[in-house]
Formats: C-alpha cells, sequence, structure tokens
C-alpha cells in the first residue's frame, strides 16, 4: 500500500495540505502559532487518528460496539537532535458493551497501529485505554 499527499506554503503565511477530499491548514509563521497546528501537533494528530481508526476496525473483529471514543495525547520535544519522544495516550471508549476487552483491545492497537508502530520506533509510548460505562 502507497501514500500521496500535497502540501504547499507561501512565504510568510500558513501552508495547506491536501489529501483526498480534506484541506487542512497548518502553521509555518511565529503569528499562526497560537491559531493552526504545527507539524509536531498534526504527528501527534495523525497518531491520534491511527489510534481511534484502529478503535473502529477492532469494534467489528472483536465484536464489540462502543457509542464514541476520544484520545488525549501528550508528548516532549527534545532539543538535540529536536524530535518527539516520550508520547503519552489516554484512549476513552464510551461503551456498556461486557464483550469489550480493553486488555485485547490495546494489544492489537500496540501491534498493528501503522502510525504507532512508526512513532515507537523512534521513540517511548505509553497509553492506557479506559472504559467508560454510559
Amino acid at each position: 500500500m502507497k501514500y500521496s499527499i500535497k502540501a504547499n506554503s507561501s512565504s510568510k503565511d500558513n501552508g495547506i495540505i491536501n489529501i483526498k477530499q480534506s484541506e487542512i491548514i497548518f502553521g509555518t509563521t511565529s503569528e499562526s502559532t497560537n491559531t493552526f497546528a504545527n507539524p509536531a501537533e498534526l504527528f501527534l494528530g495523525a497518531f491520534s487518528a491511527c489510534i481511534l481508526k484502529n478503535v473502529e476496525r477492532f469494534s467489528d473483529m472483536l465484536n464489540f460496539e462502543y457509542s464514541n471514543a476520544e484520545i488525549t495525547v501528550s508528548a516532549t520535544r527534545l532539543e538535540k537532535p529536536p524530535r518527539m519522544d516520550d508520547i503519552k495516550y489516554e484512549l476513552r471508549i464510551y461503551s456498556q458493551d461486557s464483550k469489550l476487552n480493553i486488555d485485547l483491545l490495546k494489544k492489537n492497537i500496540e501491534k498493528f497501529g501503522t502510525i504507532f508502530n512508526t512513532a515507537k520506533s523512534s521513540c517511548s509510548i505509553t497509553g492506557e485505554i479506559k472504559k467508560i460505562s454510559e
């Protein structure tokens, strides 16, 4: 499987990533620091999207139902060399389904997530999954 995206930016302006029918604006200037996502935040967003996509995928495979899933991710940026490290996540799954096996879901997310495994190859990742009964 291969992927392709297109991105561009203009001098003194923000950047745009085009993926399929989506357009994502990202900050490249000091003026946009508090307005648009920066590249590090986009990276954590891709990490989050990977996990949430796999919740949906494994809900079918592991035969459980959920109404909502939300994730919070934090990471530390190291200076020399500049890179992301120590990613921490908390995944909350809202479900009343007794078939939801949190340990098995976590194992599958951490074994089969493309972005998860890419990040894991270069930094430490710790996470927790919580089932929230509605």
